[in-house]
């Protein structure tokens, strides 16, 4: 039986693919940042068909809303980059490709062999406030690493950019 959240559903995770090889396949910067936006944007949207609620939200605030601006930042502030033909050259296609289709194959016979669970039809719960317990609890030292970690990758990025001063 058809299901229009289905086809919701196929028309998202066609943008994300398509999107995705524009970031890959784009002679400009800019234009991969922006099919990059779109990428990031529909795996949101996947998320939210799968119930992830909170890495529905963490994917548009962290990815979408800090990275990808970051980037695009980064593209516009670099001097002299309209200098370039070619900011991302296509080189190893023949390779890319291969592996491409074959990865596509393997997915396609996984998609149509595995006996999927039928959808129960009761909503799901939040996810937040389990998570949020696990963060801030069992795996506290963890994340306190990783935001360490972090902080260090962020002073180093600003360490690399500074321009050293002209005398």
């Amino acid at each position: 039986m058809f299901n229009p959240g289905d086809a919701v559903f196929y028309v998202v995770a066609t943008a994300v693919i398509v999107c995705a090889a524009g970031v890959a396949f784009s002679k400009n910067i800019l234009h991969a940042a922006l099919y990059l936006l779109g990428a990031l944007l529909g795996v949101g949207g996947v998320f939210v068909f799968l119930s992830a609620d909170f890495l529905a939200v963490t994917q548009l605030m962290i990815y979408v809303g800090g990275v990808l601006v970051l980037i695009l930042f980064a593209v516009m502030l670099t001097q002299r980059i309209g200098d370039r033909e070619s900011s991302n050259p296509s080189k190893g296609v023949f390779g890319g490709s291969l592996v491409l289709l074959g990865l596509l194959g393997v997915f396609s016979w996984l998609a149509t062999t595995i006996r999927w669970p039928a959808p129960s039809g009761k909503v799901l719960d939040t996810t937040t406030e389990r998570i949020g317990d696990l963060l801030l609890g069992h795996w506290l030292i963890v994340f306190e690493v990783i935001s360490l970690l972090l902080l260090a990758t962020l002073v180093g990025a600003v360490v690399v950019a500074r321009r050293e001063p002209t005398p």
